[in-house]
């Protein structure tokens, strides 16, 4: 089997092609993100800030933007998602540090601590390294179909099977 023709071709479409990414001022990608950042309450004494986000390189087609923020190493099972924004606008791209609760387009929806916006970060004391994993999502229309009071789950599944591209910056949080 010959793949001479191939090997051109997928030159090509990778010339065209670029991955989204997303970066911040405030976190970094593997470290310790600051108390800022961290929940006020259930143990612990953070400022429940949002960090600034900044992402680009969406893909043709995109409508709209979703942030979420998850912890796969939470105690549940499955998780503990910290922070959903939906259909924000596809000319957004960035969100400055606290603009959770302030969003002038799109719609926050309740994290897992049961409040609407951005929860910081708070694993349980002495369960080690924790973590974030800040996702933004390119999405093919303006706003995310989902029933009225979706679960975080359901959110993430119609996600992952809608969006054009994503990017993900993760950072790490210990209670001490």
């Amino acid at each position: 089997m010959k793949f001479t023709g191939l090997i051109p071709l997928l030159a090509v479409v990778s010339m065209g092609s670029q991955a989204m990414t997303l970066t911040s001022s405030d976190i970094q990608e593997g470290s310790r993100m600051p108390e800022t950042f961290a929940y006020q309450g259930f143990g612990c004494d953070g400022a429940d800030m949002s960090p600034q986000l900044s992402w680009s390189d969406a893909p043709e087609g995109t409508k709209s933007f979703a942030i979420t923020a998850f912890d796969p190493d939470a105690p549940t099972g499955s998780g503990w998602w910290h922070w959903v924004a939906l259909d924000l606008p596809a000319t957004q791209t960035s969100l400055e540090r606290g603009a959770s609760g302030k969003l002038k387009a799109g719609r926050e929806m309740k994290n897992d601590y049961g409040s609407f916006g951005y929860g910081g970060a708070c694993p349980p004391q002495e369960h080690g390294m924790h973590r974030y994993q800040f996702t933004v999502w390119a999405l093919p229309t303006e706003k995310l179909e989902l029933p009225e009071n979706p679960s975080n789950a359901l959110i993430g599944y119609m996600l992952n099977a809608n969006a054009l591209d994503k990017t993900t910056l993760t950072a790490t949080y210990v209670s001490e």
